[in-house]
């Protein structure tokens, strides 16, 4: 069961358009309330399969009163069916949705930030980073995509940060040198106190992190933000298993776990849904194949270990050898 309390209310849609390739803005009207802070997400109810859901977006903007609240999703191939949902929402549309809720907060005070999004993670970035630069603060936002047609907001950023944006595009070989970044703050005046904050991909907070460690900056100053779309690879179909209770399902490519196991009948904890308060942890007592976590809330030592997984993003592939991958759980 969820452990959200916050009560959904009705919103209008009142802007729907396009700001990049399969990147949707969606503004959604609603009773005033107050404002989001940087670094916000809500819950917005999506239909899929004809199933009403819950899915967090990062709020992008949040007008003065509260009463508007805007929202940028990405539309993949592997789209679960929240994205599909608010792709097709037009003006006039009723949905509903939570207040905003704080998981990805600026700490206030550090000499210098570090921004890093990766692709649509530049929705959870982009409020921390214009708030900084309306402040004077010393801000520098790397926004990293595979494709200049996928980038968000660049008019916006560009115009607001200057210099302080930089934009790094994969197919026109300027991507972001991660080791170069992060020696950067290990050299600067201020590496004790310049704080980093990093939203995209799996493969890029690992990269920061690994790096981040290897020049043996504190771990306090290094803050992350997932979404659970992301992974080391391909969502395959698995079989998942919870012998105590007698449960056996099937987790297709376009679930996830936590959902194949809700619809086979179990009682679960779960909150983030992106794989980041660790409510939804399980314990791994038998695997065939291979592990892909796709959570921020475990240790990299832990994963390793291969003990535990966050079920609302983790998932299992098959191994080299072949066969169907198999998850056997236990339950706390």
């Amino acid at each position: 069961m969820s452990t959200t309390n916050d009560p959904l209310h009705r919103a209008r849609v009142v802007e729907a358009r396009d700001v990049a390739r399969d990147v949707r803005r969606v503004v959604l009207q609603h009773a005033p309330g107050r404002p989001a802070e940087p670094g916000s997400h809500l819950q917005l109810e999506v239909v899929v399969d004809g199933r009403p859901e819950l899915r967090s977006y990062s709020v992008v903007e949040s007008s003065p009163t509260g009463d508007r609240s805007v929202i940028s999703v990405l539309l993949t191939p592997t789209s679960r069916g929240g994205g599909r949902f608010v792709h097709a929402l037009e003006v006039g549309d009723e949905v509903r949705c939570s207040g905003p809720r704080q998981g990805f907060p600026l700490r206030p005070g550090a000499a210098r930030y570090v921004l890093v999004a990766g692709g649509i993670g530049i929705t959870a970035l982009l409020a921390s980073a214009r708030l900084l630069a309306a402040r004077g603060r010393d801000v520098r936002l790397h926004h990293v995509v595979r494709e200049r047609a996928r980038a968000a907001y660049v008019d916006v950023l560009t115009a607001e940060l200057g210099e302080r944006y930089t934009l790094h595009v994969d197919a026109e070989g300027s991507g972001l040198d991660v080791d170069a970044l992060v020696a950067g703050v290990a050299s600067g005046p201020d590496a004790g106190g310049t704080e980093v904050y990093v939203c995209g991909p799996i493969r890029l907070m690992d990269a920061v992190r690994r790096s981040w460690e290897r020049h043996g900056l504190p771990a306090g100053t290094l803050r992350f933000e997932t979404f659970g779309s992301s992974g080391w690879y391909a969502p395959q179909e698995f079989v998942a298993s919870i012998p105590e209770i007698g449960l056996r399902t099937t987790v297709g490519p376009d679930s996830t776990l936590l959902e194949a196991l809700q619809r086979a009948g179990a009682d679960l904890m779960y909150d983030c849904r992106k794989g980041e308060c660790g409510l939804c942890r399980l314990t791994v007592a038998d695997v065939r194949g291979t592990l892909d976590h796709r959570d921020v809330f475990l240790s990299r030592r832990q994963q390793e270990a291969g003990t535990a997984l966050c079920v609302c993003v983790s998932r299992v592939v098959a191994g080299e050898g072949g066969g169907p991958a198999e998850l056997v759980l236990r339950l706390p």
